[in-house]
């Protein structure tokens, strides 16, 4: 019983692994006069590659992170942009969640 547990636990590890990159801070334009800021918010979206080579939403994560974080604050855009990004595999796929953090801008 304890060889199949060990087993197992090496099956897992093996087939269900994951990694994280380090946050890339983005310049954007400063708050305008007729701007004011709603404080920070944050959105992330899912993309997989299946079977390593059939993308699901792989090519609008970008874009979809940024309009829910848009979105979340009730703004128009983001400011002192940060994005990061980590990586998972399993045994038929490979995921990629991208996350947005930023300052939403909204009209005074």
């Amino acid at each position: 019983m304890k060889i199949a547990c060990i087993v197992f636990g090496v099956f897992l590890l093996m087939t269900t692994t994951a990694c994280q990159s380090m946050p890339l801070k983005l310049p954007s334009a400063s708050i305008g006069p007729s701007e004011k800021s709603l404080g920070q918010t944050e959105g992330s979206s899912t993309g997989i590659m299946l079977l390593g080579f059939i993308p699901i939403i792989q090519n609008t994560r970008f874009e979809n992170a940024y309009t829910e974080a848009v979105q979340k604050a009730g703004g128009t855009r983001l400011t002192d942009v940060t994005i990061s990004e980590q990586w998972f595999w399993a045994l038929v796929l490979n995921g990629y969640i991208f996350t947005v953090q930023g300052t939403a801008v909204g009209n005074k």
